[in-house]
């Protein structure tokens, strides 16, 4: 395959900063990208923090309705490659994908780990089971993200051949040595990090009881967010954790590292995320992660030998890991280095080659995920 001669197609919601770094990478293998989206950032990602993608070489075209969408994907060359977001809840990119499975071009889908939990869970599986009975003939793949999912995928039908797990691959971030936003009042302490929406899918009020009932009144922990339950989060976190918690706010993206390596370890104990960039930025700054297990980026948490893994919403199982994790003590400047080194293999020029490897690659079994061919 002439890389030049291939145009490679993105297709989102919203202009993802988590996918353009990938998107620009590939454009500099010499492939011909463009991504395409909906709309640049909605009020609520920019309120989070979210920045907008820096594509580099990549071309980017925005969508903002049905018809634009249907122009474009008509417009595609007949040997372009196009990866969505999704095959369902995804706007407008579903009337793109329908006139790909009618053009007959290479088509991939983009899913996050989806939401198994309960009776909706059982709702999902049904569905998605009827979604790929459709749309396997018509996919060339599927990449997908997160710790269960390709296997989940394939239980609902997709050939093992055609899925592959993959991960959100980010830019390393840029650091600065100058931290005002940080006032650290005691360098020895021990300290936990979350940053996140201050929302109950985020479950940061499990965290806050946990350190709690671990008994650990020599830490602190930051908080970096915003949201709903922020009077909830900080009048629980006062009565259970009191002069233990420092709160950050909503930050920009690009300021959370600086912070995130201030930290001894990242908690995500989210309820469920589809993936959770967060913790690949923090194995990034060479800070160790703990999160949950229906966390997407669990399984690259699991992959970097640091932090751990624990059962969803259960107190004592993220207790028992806290515990551990603060008696290993704090996090020296040698062990920062070999984590951050490790993650060299999550950032966007990794990914992009790994995307390569898949689209290039007869033997697609025989390839080998950036995360598991090292170890810190």
């Amino acid at each position: 395959m002439n890389k030049s001669d291939k145009q490679i197609w993105f297709w989102q919601c919203i202009l993802s900063p988590h996918m353009g770094d990938i998107a620009a990478e590939l454009a500099k293998l010499d492939y011909k990208v463009i991504f395409v989206s909906n709309e640049i950032l909605s009020r609520d990602r920019i309120k989070q923090g979210w920045e907008r993608a820096k594509l580099g070489k990549a071309k980017f075209k925005l969508a903002i309705n049905k018809d634009d969408v249907i122009r474009l994907a008509n417009k595609a060359p007949a040997n372009s490659i196009h990866f969505c977001q999704g095959l369902r809840g995804n706007g407008l990119v579903n009337y793109a994908q329908k006139i790909f499975k009618d053009r007959n071009l290479s088509h991939w889908a983009m899913l996050e780990k989806v939401d198994d939990r309960g009776f909706k869970g059982i709702l999902r599986r049904v569905l998605y089971r009827i979604i790929f009975l459709y749309w396997r003939i018509h996919l060339q793949g599927v990449l997908a993200f997160g710790y269960g999912t390709k296997e989940w995928i394939i239980k609902r039908g997709m050939s093992k051949n055609q899925v592959h797990s993959f991960a959100y691959f980010l830019k390393k971030p840029q650091l600065t040595k100058s931290l005002k936003e940080t006032k650290i009042k005691d360098k020895t302490k021990f300290r936990f990090i979350f940053a996140g929406q201050l929302i109950k899918r985020k479950n940061l009020s499990l965290l806050i009881k946990s350190i709690a009932t671990a008994n650990l009144k020599q830490v602190e922990l930051w908080i970096i967010g915003d949201g709903l339950e922020k009077e909830y989060l900080q009048s629980l976190a006062n009565s259970l954790l009191p002069g233990q918690t420092q709160w950050f706010g909503s930050l920009s993206m690009s300021k959370v590292p600086n912070i995130i390596r201030k930290a001894d370890c990242l908690v995500l104990p989210s309820l469920h995320d589809g993936w959770g960039a967060v913790t690949t930025e923090a194995l990034m700054v060479g800070t160790p992660v703990i999160c949950s297990e229906t966390c997407g980026s669990s399984i690259i948490v699991k992959a970097s030998g640091v932090g751990g893994v624990f059962l969803s919403n259960n107190k004592d199982a993220l207790s028992n890991i806290l515990l551990k994790q603060y008696n290993a003590g704090k996090i020296n400047n040698n062990k920062r280095k070999k984590i951050s080194k490790w993650s060299k293999c999550l950032e966007a020029k990794s990914g992009a080659k790994y995307l390569d490897l898949i689209l290039r690659k007869k033997n697609k079994n025989l390839i080998i995920e950036p995360w598991k061919k090292l170890i810190i």
